[in-house]
């Protein structure tokens, strides 16, 4: 996961927004072009690892890995069904403010829940290199 701590991504509500990340997409020309990501709440986050990789501006899902015929809109549901941006289901334009505060309020709860994922998971990977060393350091 790329760094969620220091993105700043209130833009990425706006679909013009999410469009103008997808420069270099490989598939404009398959169902899986820039317009049809960027509809489904997608943004381009591209890696040397992963150069189609995307992220939802809502839920955070990110996914990569993308073929010429995939559905934007039936990957998003299929691995992240409870995204706030698709139960609304319509464009964050049409919101009202109430429904915009609602979505904003999800999207912020996403987004702590994988900045404290991603730090459980490092505290782990820490906790048992140490354990790993201390059992090194006790067998000699």
């Amino acid at each position: 996961m790329a760094d969620l701590e220091h993105v700043s991504d209130y833009s990425m509500h706006f679909r013009q927004e999410r469009l103008k990340s997808f420069k270099d997409w490989p598939f404009e020309d398959a169902n899986c072009n820039a317009e049809k990501l960027a509809d489904a709440g997608f943004y381009h986050i591209p890696s040397d690892q992963s150069p189609d990789a995307t992220r939802c501006f809502a839920c955070y899902k990110e996914l990569d890995g993308w073929e010429p015929e995939d559905d934007p809109w039936s990957e998003h549901k299929k691995h992240s069904a409870q995204c706030p941006f698709l139960k609304f289901g319509v464009p964050v334009e049409e919101l009202s403010v109430q429904e915009l505060l609602k979505l904003e309020i999800k999207r912020q709860t996403c987004k702590i829940n994988k900045l404290f994922d991603a730090k459980a998971k490092e505290l782990r990977e820490q906790s048992q290199a140490v354990r790993s060393e201390m059992e090194t350091f006790l067998q000699s």
